[in-house]
């Protein structure tokens, strides 16, 4: 009789990892979906990303591949991550069927709109990034050439630089959604946030500047919308979150 309750964990255990295989399958599944899908335009794809800095090279020069394999694997490699990228509201939704079970009615009607919105406020990122950052940054980066130094960027070198952009920009979005988190889980208050304003305008263009290349366009490009969306973050806490604020007043 004793050993029932541990074979019932036991048991239980082992039904949630067989539905965490479950749902990480069908994420899975997604991506190879649509990387299937967006394969056949792969070099339309890379052409797209490289439109940024081939309108700002010098006329007649062009991107260069150093690698044998790179103009096909290159490529491929940004139809992947694009296909991550376009996947990623089905990815979050598994991950939203594994762990909805385990939350309460309130941390629910919190988390559905906080899902939506940090998928929302990623590819916003990731748009903010190219039809703002990348022109401003790539016209930037091949004036400042030295005489004589042909700018010729390889193709693989560029799509690290690029994605690593994506990202940085894509995470610096999701700031209200960290705030906000913040103030729900009861680790501050809106009012404290608020306070640390200073510090925090301090560490976001020092933020710009390790994420960045070492430019002031694209550091403060990167720094003014982590400040004002950590303000948009402290508004929607005071909004969403009213009820924290007056216990934690109170406490």
């Amino acid at each position: 009789m004793q050993g029932e309750p541990s074979e019932d964990r036991e048991l239980s255990f082992l039904q949630h990892l067989v539905e965490l295989r479950s749902r990480l399958l069908k994420a899975c599944l997604a991506v190879f979906v649509v990387l299937l899908a967006l394969l056949p335009f792969s070099r339309r794809l890379y052409e797209t990303l490289a439109s940024p800095l081939l309108a700002q090279m010098p006329e007649g020069s062009s991107m260069i591949a150093i690698d044998v394999a790179s103009p096909f694997l290159t490529p491929f490699k940004l139809t992947l991550l694009i296909a991550v990228m376009v996947a990623i509201p089905i990815v979050l939704y598994q991950l939203w069927a594994f762990v909805a079970p385990a939350l309460f009615k309130h941390e629910k009607k919190l988390a559905r709109p906080l899902l939506l919105s940090s998928v929302l406020l990623f590819y916003a990122g990731c748009a903010f990034a190219y039809f703002v950052v990348f022109p401003l940054v790539f016209g930037f980066l091949t004036r400042v050439a030295p005489e004589g130094v042909e700018v010729m960027t390889d193709i693989s070198k560029y799509l690290d630089f690029v994605m690593t952009l994506f990202i940085a920009f894509g995470i610096t979005f999701e700031v209200p959604i960290a705030t906000i988190i913040m103030v729900a889980t009861g680790i501050t208050t809106a009012d404290k946030l608020a306070s640390w304003r200073p510090y925090i305008v301090v560490g976001a263009f020092a933020l710009g500047m390790i994420l960045t290349p070492p430019d002031v366009i694209s550091q403060t490009l990167l720094a003014l919308p982590m400040w004002i969306l950590f303000e948009i973050g402290i508004v929607f806490s005071r909004l969403l979150l009213p009820e924290k604020q007056a216990d934690q007043a109170t406490s």
